[in-house]
């Protein structure tokens, strides 16, 4: 309870203060400095005015299409879910951009009943105090897109050699296209995943 009390006051002061590190970023230190490996973070925090709206909709198409209808869990994605894992044709989580959020600053990558239940309780206060403009900038500044590349500034950076204000449309899909899975995919690989998130943006609008 103690913990579960902590996390909540960061969440409540998150609104006015840009999280220093989160739990990824302490795992990702402790695993480095565990197996003896060379690790450099890269990790800037930039307002959400800076980021380009490209980017923005794009992690959005990629990651969380109802992300603006829901308040932290997005059930008709977990209902889609549930029956694909049944039918064993599962092609994508139900994770919300908020849970990946809570996930991020609070539990790493580990995955347990225990840190679900825990993740369960605070999404709701991180969409309550946070609010959905303010989780978004959290999490395009916190999350993971590369060995020890943190946030879009950075990752506009490093992949594309430009800022996240500058940032291209197709470059922005194909940063978006390796969320899932930061350490293993490279965006110029990502030329099928990009375009179903490009058709997708053009779907909402964007």
């Amino acid at each position: 309870m103690l913990l579960w009390s902590l996390a909540a006051l960061l969440l409540v002061a998150a609104r006015w203060i840009d999280p220093p590190t989160t739990a990824v970023h302490i795992q990702r230190r402790l695993q480095a400095w565990i197996h003896g490996t060379p690790y450099r973070e890269r990790y800037k925090f930039i307002p959400l005015s800076q980021i380009s709206p490209v980017l923005q909709h794009a992690v959005i198409a990629a990651e969380d299409g109802r992300f603006y209808q829901h308040h932290g869990f997005d059930w008709q994605a977990i209902e889609i879910d549930a029956k694909e894992d049944l039918e064993g044709e599962r092609t994508r989580g139900a994770s919300t951009i908020t849970q990946q959020l809570v996930k991020n600053l609070f539990f790493g990558t580990g995955r347990s009943i225990l840190r679900k239940g825990a993740e369960a309780t605070l999404v709701p206060v991180a969409e309550f105090v946070l609010g959905k403009q303010r989780i978004l900038e959290i999490y395009l500044n916190v999350v993971e897109w590369g060995p020890g590349i943190y946030g879009a500034e950075s990752a506009c950076r490093y992949h594309d050699k430009t800022s996240a204000r500058n940032i291209g449309r197709e470059h922005s899909a194909r940063l978006a296209a390796i969320l899932p899975a930061p350490l293993k995919r490279k965006p110029e690989r990502m030329n099928s995943y990009s375009t179903v998130i490009l058709k997708r943006m053009g779907q909402m609008g964007w």
